[in-house]
């Protein structure tokens, strides 16, 4: 399967499999973006996005069912952790295979989720 531009759009495993974590400061009540009401504390220097701290983690930002077709409340104002992963990354197929979907082969213009 080649990875399109929306392919996270279709998929979502990536917000359904993993804690986002990151710095606080990434908040809007610390000057950045993510909505601080979406996250929760960490420790000190840490946040996380509310539902991705557990044994079943799915992202308090995602919308839709996961492998069939998705959306992220937040896209623009998304963390560094959630900007970071990348379409067709060893940790994509982590996620993808968490969930049953088979893996993405990333193309060489391929862009970060």
């Amino acid at each position: 399967m080649s990875v399109s531009h929306s392919a996270c759009q279709d998929c979502g495993a990536c917000c359904a499999s993993f804690r986002v974590s990151f710095y606080w400061a990434e908040a809007d009540d610390g000057g950045g973006t993510v909505p601080a009401g979406l996250t929760e504390r960490r420790d000190a220097f840490h946040r996380c996005m509310r539902g991705t701290w557990s044994a079943t983690p799915r992202c308090i930002a995602l919308q839709g069912e996961v492998g069939r077709g998705v959306g992220c409340r937040i896209y623009p104002l998304r963390s560094s952790a959630c900007r970071e992963l990348h379409e067709g990354s060893p940790q994509c197929h982590r996620a993808r295979q968490r969930w049953g979907l088979p893996p993405l082969e990333r193309d060489a213009g391929s862009q970060a989720a």
